[in-house]
Formats: structure tokens, C-alpha cells, sequence
């Protein structure tokens, strides 16, 4: 399985399908943060959101990478359709990494976090430590996000990006706070709110649960999906 996520990872980086994700988060912070420095938790909590439907796509991208007949043969190599379900997701897993990674340093590059300017606010640390929190509770429900997108499942493009498209709108919808559906949606725009005000450890304890939960369900739901789809 290890082979396989490699030979995914090499494709994902040879054709290049990873310059259109990558190019659309660096344009998308040096906005957030050109136009002046914010609250780091505040200003992180943003960042999360917007790295939410770029992780998604970009999972797409990496699962749409080899033709149809090369993931059959996959499947047939690895031995079982799980084996190369999971290879597919510790993929996705591994390039979102450096995506994070990126949203998390540029600012400081740009001078866009600054610390605590009123008694209000959270001290520079905690902030920090909730921002960073953010985004990495947005990974496991946009790989689910964009597993769903790929065309294992879809069929067709339009139709992945269609589910694409909808699944982010959705889920920033009904996350809305108070909303009452907002168990069908992942905890991104609650987790936004949480870090802006500094690391609650009860609340990040809760949507930690809940995005896990609702990524558990979702990504159970696509591999159950793709195990009767080659």
C-alpha cells in the first residue's frame, strides 16, 4: 500500500495538478493578510475557512490523478479495494500537509498577526495555539469533501465539481452558529469563532468531536460507496 500512495504522491507532483490548489492559497492569504495585520486567532480562524474548499479540490485532484482502468488495477495489486481506498486518503492526507503548513507561516512572513491590543483579547500564544487548531480541524471534512468530488464516485466532472461546489456552500450554510441543522455540517465557521477568542479547551474539545465524527461518517460513507464501484 505504501508503493501505492507513492506512485499517487509522484503523480499527484508530475502532471502537476498541484500548482492550481497551491496557487490559490498563496493568492487567496496574500489578500486576506495584504491589507493590514489582525488578531491572530481572529485572523487564523478566516484562514481555515477559506483552506477548507482548496483542500477539498485539491483532494479531488489527487484522486482523479490515474484513469479509471490504472485505479482497477490498483485494487487488484494491493489486494483488496480498502488497501487502496486508504492509500488514496493517506495521499490527500499527506499533500494537505504543506498547504497547512503554508496558511499557518505566510502571515508572519507578511507581518499579518499581531498580538493582543485590548484587555479583551486573547495573549498571543493562546491564540496562536487555537488558530493552528483551525486549521487543522478542517482537514479530515475536506478530504471527506473531496473524496466524495472525485470521479471514483462522480462518474463525470461536472458532476464532481458540482458536488464540490455544493458540499463547501453547504457546509458554511448550515455551520452557521445556532443553525438548527447544524449537525449535517462540519464545525468550520463555530471553530472561526472559537479560535478568534482564544483556546477554549472545552469548545475546541467539542467541534474536535463533532469533526471527527462528521468526517468519520462521510469518508465511511465513500469508502463504502467505492467498495461496490471500481
Amino acid at each position: 500500500m505504501s508503493a501505492l500512495v507513492r506512485m499517487r504522491l509522484a503523480g499527484y507532483v508530475r502532471t502537476g495538478r498541484f500548482l492550481p490548489p497551491l496557487i490559490s492559497c498563496l493568492v487567496v492569504l496574500t489578500i486576506l493578510y495584504g491589507g493590514g495585520n489582525a488578531q491572530a486567532g481572529e485572523a487564523y480562524g478566516v484562514s481555515a475557512i477559506v483552506l477548507f474548499p482548496i483542500l477539498a479540490w485539491q483532494t479531488k485532484l489527487l484522486l482523479d490523478g490515474e484513469p479509471d482502468v490504472q485505479r482497477r488495477l490498483a485494487r487488484v495489486a494491493v489486494g483488496s479495494a480498502g488497501r487502496e481506498i486508504t492509500a488514496g486518503l493517506v495521499a490527500a492526507l499527506i499533500v494537505a500537509v504543506p498547504v497547512v503548513v503554508i496558511a499557518v507561516g505566510l502571515p508572519w512572513l507578511e507581518g499579518g498577526i499581531r498580538g493582543p491590543l485590548y484587555p479583551d483579547e486573547p495573549p498571543l500564544p493562546s491564540a496562536v495555539a487555537a488558530g493552528v487548531w483551525a486549521h487543522l480541524v478542517v482537514v479530515p471534512p475536506a478530504l471527506g469533501l473531496g473524496a466524495w468530488a472525485s470521479r471514483a464516485v462522480t462518474g463525470t466532472f461536472g458532476k464532481g465539481a458540482a458536488v464540490l461546489v455544493s458540499g463547501a456552500v453547504f457546509a458554511l450554510v448550515l455551520g452557521v452558529r445556532n443553525s438548527p441543522l447544524w449537525w449535517l455540517a462540519p464545525p468550520l465557521l463555530n471553530s472561526a469563532h472559537v479560535a478568534a477568542h482564544g483556546f477554549a479547551a472545552l469548545s475546541i474539545a467539542g467541534f474536535s468531536v463533532h469533526a471527527t465524527a462528521w468526517s468519520a461518517l462521510v469518508l465511511g460513507g465513500y469508502a463504502r460507496v467505492r467498495r461496490v464501484r471500481a
